[in-house]
């Protein structure tokens, strides 16, 4: 079996037998431990559970940098240059995943054909809800649920915003301005409609819903450009020895005048890039919370 660099794990809030890994492929593996014995005598590789979007299934471009599990055991799964998923225990694909175009159908029968490992018609396979509008390219970003019942979901971007959405339709309904840089981690307090937020810059940040008016969100949201100009994509050690010179060169320059910490920040940006890239080449807690009650 292939070894695998993860980047996140997360345990069932409802059944903390329950806990799910992912890292840089496309599937998130849900293991269960009440299957293993500390005596070598099970295999402690082969997961209960594989998750993935369909369309993403064979894709060796893309990787997971945040999951989180809800209050309903729902997992929610943030995927590197691509959308957030939100996936319910009858959406996995078995303890050995199976790529999309390997499920056919008899034209005559609505079985699968022997040699599938579903029974599930492909064409009624349940699809994951999708929460789109951030950009999650350049650093490892982490997710998360938000709401008493968790009936939002929240993520940061690479252009420095939290984005809100509904976790029920994948409605987009809050756009805040968090970063100068990049917003990374994003946690909600426990008991009380809090979130924390922190990213590039040095301070973490504690956001309350205090709006007076509706809060509306910007045009053109995908279109904002980057926060920053200089970082580019690090795909090998050398690639990251070269920006770390140029960096470094800035700094000692007679014109560059910025505060040291400027350029710490700059270089642990660049550290996560590097990491990020250098190995890729159902009960939701109802609806009755309005939106207008947190984000209005």
């Amino acid at each position: 079996m292939p070894v695998v660099n993860l980047n996140a794990i997360a345990i069932d809030p409802r059944n903390p037998n329950l806990f799910a890994v992912a890292g840089l492929d496309e599937y998130t593996r849900l293991y269960d431990i009440r299957k293993y014995r500390w005596d070598a005598s099970t295999n402690f590789d082969q997961p209960a559970y594989y998750f993935c979007p369909p369309h993403l299934i064979g894709n060796d471009a893309v990787g997971i940098t945040g999951l989180s599990f809800s209050d309903q055991s729902e997992l929610l799964v943030s995927y590197n240059d691509e959308d957030i998923y939100l996936f319910t225990r009858d959406m996995g694909l078995g303890s050995i995943p199976v790529e999309t175009s390997s499920l056919s159908l008899s034209s005559e029968s609505s079985e699968m054909k022997p040699g599938t490992s579903s029974s599930m018609d492909a064409d009624n396979k349940l699809v994951p809800q999708v929460y789109k509008g951030h950009r999650n390219c350049e650093t490892v970003k982490g997710v998360s649920f938000f709401g008493p019942r968790c009936e939002y979901v929240v993520s940061g971007s690479d252009c420095g915003r939290i984005f809100i959405w509904k976790k029920r339709g994948g409605e987009l309904i809050r756009v805040m301005e968090a970063d100068k840089h990049v917003v990374n981690c994003i946690k909600p307090h426990p008991y009380m409609t809090v979130l924390v937020s922190s990213g590039i810059e040095k301070d973490i940040k504690i956001w309350t819903p205090k709006a007076i008016e509706r809060a509306t969100l910007p045009e053109k949201i995908e279109q904002k450009p980057k926060a920053r100009g200089w970082m580019c994509p690090v795909a090998s050690p050398q690639d990251l020895m070269l920006q770390l010179f140029s960096l470094q060169r800035r700094r000692t320059s007679p014109e560059h005048n910025e505060e040291s910490s400027t350029f710490g920040h700059e270089l642990l940006q660049l550290m996560y890039t590097f990491n990020a890239t250098s190995d890729i080449s159902s009960d939701d807690g109802g609806d009755t919370t309005s939106h207008d009650d947190l984000f209005s």
